[in-house]
């Protein structure tokens, strides 16, 4: 069953960062009760940087509760409660392998639709007081998702997720992210970043840079 099991909300903070100020909202915590699900973001929730963050395609940021072992065993002296990687929701039984972009969701009264992967900046890094984990991240196949909402509501830890469509084309999230990191010019790559770019949900930028990317294989 796929369900909530904790939602977390945060502000933007300002944090001492090598002997500079940055401003950040990645520090998120667990709220109780039911929340409301706006176009932009959750109720006691804001993007700090929003040339990167945030906006209709990354309302809401989902990651499983599933993966934190896997970090909890790779970072064992790291503190880490849910909300850790700036996650709105932590969610059991989503997996990345098996959702596809364009697949939405109902979530207590909201809708929502998944829209891309996440692709962690240097703020990550200082959550965790390290910056391997930017690596790390990216080739760990756990992205953790975004949506837009396509109806606001409200929603709770507790609440099921139920899949309301499934977006026929079969482009996972983490096709998006090999399709990302992977250059090899073969036709199965290109196939599926040609697949790729037509996606309604899939964000103007991600369907630029594959189609120059199909265009620089092609040519390699």
């Amino acid at each position: 069953m796929m369900k909530v099991i904790s939602v977390n909300v945060g502000l933007p903070r300002q944090i001492s960062y090598e002997n500079r100020q940055v401003v950040t909202s990645i520090f998120k915590e667990p709220v109780e009760g039911r929340v409301k699900v706006t176009t932009l973001n959750l109720n006691g929730d804001a993007q700090a940087d929003l040339s990167v963050h945030g906006g209709v395609d990354k309302a809401v940021y989902s990651y499983s509760e599933e993966h934190y072992k896997y970090w909890k065993e790779a970072y064992p002296t790291i503190d880490m409660s849910f909300g850790m990687f700036g996650e709105n929701l932590t969610t059991q039984g989503l997996n990345e392998d098996m959702v596809n972009i364009g697949d939405q969701y109902r979530i207590g009264t909201s809708r929502l639709v998944v829209t891309q992967s996440q692709m962690p900046c240097y703020k990550l890094g200082i959550k965790f007081g390290r910056m391997d984990i930017l690596k790390k991240f990216v080739n760990s196949q756990r992205p953790g998702i975004y949506y837009k909402v396509l109806e606001e509501g409200e929603l709770g830890a507790g609440d099921n997720i139920k899949l309301l469509y499934r977006d026929k084309n079969n482009v996972t999230i983490n096709d998006i992210v090999r399709l990302y990191i992977n250059d090899h010019n073969d036709g199965e790559n290109i196939s599926k970043m040609q697949k790729a770019i037509k996606l309604e949900f899939l964000p103007e930028p991600w369907r630029i840079y594959f189609g120059q990317k199909i265009v620089r294989l092609q040519k390699s």
